[in-house]
């Protein structure tokens, strides 16, 4: 089984940095392979907790090397729907019935100034599993894809959360008897590795003897 690693994380960030300076990224320093994942990107505001960028990926299987490329780079997401916040938990991924590819829209693309104080998560998805019911799974264990029909509007609606952001936020949803009827619960766990800008920059330093450059960006600010 793939887990998430650094490599593929410098790769992320490779890929952004790559994107503004319209050059090609260097090549990934890990297998190719398909699986579901998702890139989360985080940012750190006068040294406060890291607050969410966007959270983006595919619950279905693809190349992780394409994948990675690809949701590496907010302004090239696709995105399809919305949970109308059916748990309360704040900015869920989001997913519809194909369950493709993800684009966040409520951020806008990140800018190249921005990348300093970025931090950057890889999430591997694995173990997908039927739940039993709408409580069957463990808050910091499984992340969770939910389905429905919302008898308000006789439409199908569904989103998922990655099993760090109950754990993470707090979960303290409600759901009424009514949806609870029309809920379809499925589970997965996932591996993950986690990179801030500054300790990118030092691996590349150590691995290539140069820090990157950023077109857009002040010589200070890396």
């Amino acid at each position: 089984m793939v887990s998430a690693n650094r490599e593929m994380v410098v790769y992320c960030f490779d890929t952004l940095v790559a994107h503004y300076n319209s050059e090609e990224a260097p090549p990934p320093a890990f297998d190719e392979g398909q699986h579901p994942l998702f890139v989360t990107w985080k940012k750190v505001i006068n040294g406060g907790e890291p607050r969410l960028r966007g959270c983006i990926g595919t619950l279905e299987a693809r190349c992780i090397i394409n994948g990675f490329r690809d949701y590496a780079l907010t302004r090239h997401q696709i995105w399809l729907g919305d949970i109308l916040n059916i748990f309360a938990f704040p900015l869920p991924c989001h997913s519809e019935s194909s369950i493709d590819a993800l684009r966040d829209r409520r951020f806008p693309p990140i800018q190249a100034k921005e990348l300093p104080s970025l931090e950057c998560t890889v999430s591997i998805l694995t173990n997908y599993e039927t739940a039993r019911d709408y409580l069957d799974w463990e808050v910091g264990k499984h992340g969770i894809i939910i389905e429905f029909t919302d008898p308000n509007y006789n439409t199908t609606r569904s989103g998922t959360y990655l099993p760090e952001v109950a754990a993470h936020e707090g979960y303290n949803g409600t759901i009424t008897a009514q949806l609870r009827k029309h809920i379809q619960l499925t589970r997965y766990q996932s591996t993950l590795f986690t990179m801030n800008y500054s300790d990118y920059v030092a691996y590349v330093k150590t691995t290539r003897g140069a820090a990157p450059t950023i077109n857009g960006a002040k010589p200070g600010n890396y």
